[in-house]
């Protein structure tokens, strides 16, 4: 029996479907990583951002096509997680713009969706790389749109579109040198498989529940408050349906009548939510602009809790001042180094665990500053932090930092008398003067740029390159360094992991200093996992 349509109730069933199959599979998505490394997280920040979506889309009362859709996009754009899962959320968010006033989807109106998708996640990055998820995105709603001309059963269209997928995800290695160097497929684009082979389950009536082995890893917003701690009692959400919905000036309007507000979606389409004592005047604001729709007010003090995207609102006492920061990073060691630079909120993240879009515009939420600039200090983090950002109404500036290294020497050029277009170039310029090396283990066996790599060996980081492979930390690191010092240097700093005594990152200063005797030598507690150390040269 041909399935035409796809309901509200079955786009639900398939996009939970979906992040069970996503969750039963993480690990195997991790294991793609490029580099044969403790920190293939791919899988995990897909599985995390996915289980968001779906948790949202639990708690819809509307089972509409256009709010299941409308709720997986804003539960993955809440729940974003590193790289993977940012551009996830973006797919989502062009797949819902497609579902916009449908009640049911053929196979013409879900190929629409998909082409919507890919084309709203290639605009939300800067510089797309082909050989990645997007390029398994592209191919997919391009297919998808060819398919759907000639096919009008849903089960078969959704086959023929994984069948293809995989295709594409096979030719990912000839798209991207580093794949094939590395010998294995585009993480991102298999995550992307496991979602539609979970959209197929549960479109054939094929059930996948989580299994024992792959516990569902999810991140929690509520809490129970006490009544004291309510400042604005009534948790207010609505939705605008209009043309001409100017997002940044509503949000302007509706920030003074309290808290907790959140604001996304287009000139068409805004959801909005604010914790206020003045729900009507909110609603008034709203009329505006267009149609009030999923009106829900809830009295948060009768309830003793607040219902969703609980933040700490800043002491109403407390002064605002000129600047605050952020800085993500991952062990005590480090924690303790960006506490003594005056960092106002440490995330802990970084390799393996990246905080979500939500997690960093809560710690944004937490600042009582006029400026506030974020250190990621992680390539993978960017994206969410310029997504938390763009939530925010408060002057943000993201300083696209890609190692603690670089976030430290970034904090130490900040002028605080100077304003904040100065500091952002000045800060930005002092990533060029700092070269980041990391030492840490291989999770497999591997070749990468002709190197064999065992299981356990040792590895030299650079420049996002392998540069040194052996068996003994110290040797590797010295070998490692060998790439990375040059005549010109004159500081090396050495924060050591927390696998390392401080007895063993010494002796490993004085082998060093010996070597290169006009180099000034500091050595400093990180307590990192994974990596033995992180150099950094100036």
């Amino acid at each position: 029996m041909k399935i035409k349509y796809i309901d509200g109730p079955l786009l639900k069933k398939m996009m939970i479907q979906a992040a069970n199959s996503l969750e039963n599979n993480k690990s195997t998505v991790d294991a793609l990583n490029v580099f044969p490394v403790p920190d293939g997280d791919t899988g995990t920040n897909m599985a995390l951002t996915m289980n968001s979506a779906a948790k949202e889309i639990k708690n819809i009362k509307d089972e509409s096509v256009e709010s299941v859709s409308e709720a997986a996009a804003n539960g993955s754009l809440m729940g974003a997680r590193g790289n993977s899962g940012v551009i996830l959320s973006q797919l989502f968010r062009g797949f819902s713009k497609a579902c916009k006033g449908k009640n049911k989807l053929n196979t013409v109106d879900l190929a629409n969706a998909l082409k919507s998708a890919s084309d709203t996640a290639y605009k939300a990055v800067m510089k797309p790389i082909e050989g990645t998820i997007l390029t398994v995105a592209r191919e997919i709603g391009e297919k998808a749109i060819e398919i759907s001309k000639k096919e009008e059963d849903l089960e078969s269209f959704l086959w023929q579109i994984i069948e293809y997928a995989e295709k594409v995800l096979d030719k990912t290695p000839d798209l991207l040198k580093v794949l094939k160097q590395a010998g294995v497929v585009d993480a991102g684009g298999k995550g992307l498989i496991y979602i539609y082979k979970g959209f197929y389950g549960a479109l054939t009536g094929k059930e996948m529940e989580i299994s024992e082995t792959a516990p569902l890893n999810t991140v929690e917003f509520h809490s129970d408050v006490e009544l004291g701690e309510i400042t604005f009692g009534y948790c207010t959400e609505f939705i605008i349906k209009g043309s001409r919905i100017d997002i940044e000036d509503f949000k302007k309007k509706i920030g003074t009548y309290g808290d907790c507000m959140l604001v996304v979606g287009d000139e068409s389409l805004a959801k909005v939510h604010i914790h206020t004592n003045n729900p009507g005047s909110v609603l008034e604001h709203g009329l505006k602009l267009g149609e009030l729709i999923s009106i829900k007010i809830d009295n948060m003090r009768q309830q003793h809790r607040n219902q969703i995207f609980e933040e700490e609102k800043p002491q109403e006492t407390q002064p605002l001042k000129a600047y605050g920061m952020i800085a993500v990073t991952m062990g005590e060691g480090l924690t303790n180094i960006f506490k003594d630079l005056n960092v106002d909120e440490i995330i802990t993240g970084g390799q393996t665990m990246n905080p979500s879009t939500e997690e960093i515009k809560k710690s944004i939420d937490a600042i009582s500053a006029k400026n506030i600039f974020i250190f990621p200090n992680n390539s993978n983090i960017i994206l969410a932090a310029n997504q938390a950002k763009q939530l925010s109404d408060k002057h943000v500036i993201v300083i696209p930092t890609k190692s603690v290294p670089q976030g430290i020497a970034a904090i130490l050029s900040f002028n605080g008398e100077t304003d904040p277009e100065t500091n952002e170039k000045t800060m930005s310029d002092a990533l060029k003067n700092v070269k980041t090396g990391q030492v840490t283990f291989s999770v497999r066996d591997t070749q990468f740029n002709d190197i064999d790599i065992k299981k356990d060996d040792i590895l030299g980081i650079y420049d996002g390159n392998i540069k040194a492979v052996g068996t003994g930390v110290a040797e590797v690191s010295m070998s490692l360094l060998k790439e990375m010092i040059t005549d010109e240097d004159e500081i090396l700093t050495i924060f050591y992991g927390e696998e390392q005594s401080e007895s063993s990152a010494q002796a490993l200063a004085d082998t060093i200093g010996k070597k290169y005797k006009d180099i000034d030598i500091e050595v400093y507690y990180g307590g990192q996992p994974l990596y033995h150390y992180i150099f950094s040269v100036e």
